[in-house]
């Protein structure tokens, strides 16, 4: 039986946000806070009436995340195995292609705050709430039981950690994990930085849109913002030549080993600010058959937003004015606050002041590992295009 200590109450806002698909429930549509620690607790609307289970974090704005419309259920081992099971069979087809690869996608994959990340024969994961720190133990057991990794690491270094008054840093929570660990994807192989490097390691979102500008690039090639030169080294199969930019020399030298890890000789590393770079290239009359533009996320804030776009546009219109005839552009945006309409209509203003005539060749969302559920916008962050300069 339920205590009546473990029952959260929310207002009919929040039920009925939780109605419409989205998970959050904020500490201020809570009428009747739960006199329990932190961890998983029933939520009744307004009315009395049960809408489900939902993790508890007492500390933070998002006091609740729903996970369950079954009032009646219990997130226990079998919860849990079902949950986490049902993300990691979705990604089955990448197996073929990949040894990396996110295997669950927190509020994607209906498990809030929740990030795991395959490297090969290791995890990493994010438990970024104290909802779900409670269940670290059994999600583990869980993980051990489907996916038999050699070790486990947690990459909590995180801010949002530090909102739910949880410890911040990076700890090994199974077996052994290596610093560093070799990963391949669609034939290409790159050193993952599983302690120190972005995100988890390595960036994995990008791993279809760099097959699909890698399929179509021709003649020179040009990756900028290029980090450990992912793109530049798909592009390096079918392109005469490529230049791979960035501003970090550290970044460029780990490039470099990719390069030498996969045979590629036909790249060069150039350390400079892209910006510039396009501006200096534009003005000695240079022309790119295929740019790639990933840059870093312009706009972290709602308020950062405007001066984004701004920047995005910017970017956007310089290499625009690079491209030889019949030249691709892909360009990506990893911001959340520059929805998918904004992100087109910059690109379509950014071709207006080209003075080009630019078609849209096609429109990339996020890969099945980075599941975007519509009705959870914050699950949903990249989008990229590919344009083509017809004249």
């Amino acid at each position: 039986m339920t205590r009546i200590e473990d029952v959260a109450i929310v207002s009919a806002k929040g039920a009925r946000r939780w109605h419409h698909g989205h998970p959050w429930i904020y500490r201020s549509d809570i009428t009747t806070r739960p006199d329990a620690p932190a961890g998983s607790v029933r939520v009744h609307d307004h009315r009395g009436k049960p809408i489900g289970v939902a993790l508890w974090s007492p500390a933070s704005e998002i006091s609740l995340r729903m996970v369950d419309r079954d009032a009646r259920a219990t997130l226990d081992h079998i919860w849990w195995r079902r949950r986490i099971e049902a993300a990691v069979v979705r990604r089955e087809p990448l197996r073929a292609v990949a040894t990396a690869y996110r295997l669950v996608h927190g509020e994607g994959d209906g498990c809030p705050s929740f990030i795991c990340d395959r490297y090969d024969r290791y995890l990493v994961v994010q438990l970024m709430s104290a909802g779900l720190e409670a269940f670290r133990a059994t999600i583990l057991d869980v993980l051990d039981e489907l996916v038999r990794p050699a070790g486990v690491l947690a990459r909590n270094d995180v801010a949002l950690r530090a909102k739910e008054h949880l410890p911040v840093g990076v700890e090994l929570l199974r077996g052994d994990v290596p610093d560093e660990v070799e990963v391949s994807e669609h034939g290409v192989r790159f050193i993952a930085a599983l302690r120190h490097g972005q995100k988890t390691g390595a960036f994995l979102d990008q791993r279809e849109n760099r097959v699909l500008v890698g399929e179509r690039a021709r003649g020179r090639a040009l990756d900028c913002f290029s980090y450990h030169g992912s793109f530049a080294m798909h592009l390096a199969q079918r392109a005469e030549s490529v230049v791979a930019l960035d501003v970090s020399a550290a970044a460029l030298d780990r490039a470099a080993a990719h390069c030498a890890l996969n045979g590629i000789t036909n790249i060069e590393l150039i350390k400079a600010d892209a910006f510039q770079y396009l501006t200096e290239q534009a003005a000695a009359g240079e022309r790119f058959d295929t740019i790639v533009l990933d840059p870093p996320a312009f706009a972290k804030t709602r308020a950062s937003l405007p001066a984004a776009i701004r920047g995005y546009k910017d970017i956007n219109l310089r290499a625009l004015r690079l491209l030889s005839t019949n030249g691709l552009l892909f360009t990506a945006s990893c911001s959340f606050h520059l929805t998918k309409p904004l992100f087109l209509e910059m690109l379509q203003n950014a071709a207006a002041d080209s003075g080009r005539r630019v078609a849209l060749r096609a429109v990339t969302v996020q890969p099945i590992d980075h599941p975007e559920v519509m009705t959870i916008p914050e699950t949903g962050y990249l989008k990229g295009a590919l344009l083509e300069a017809l004249d």
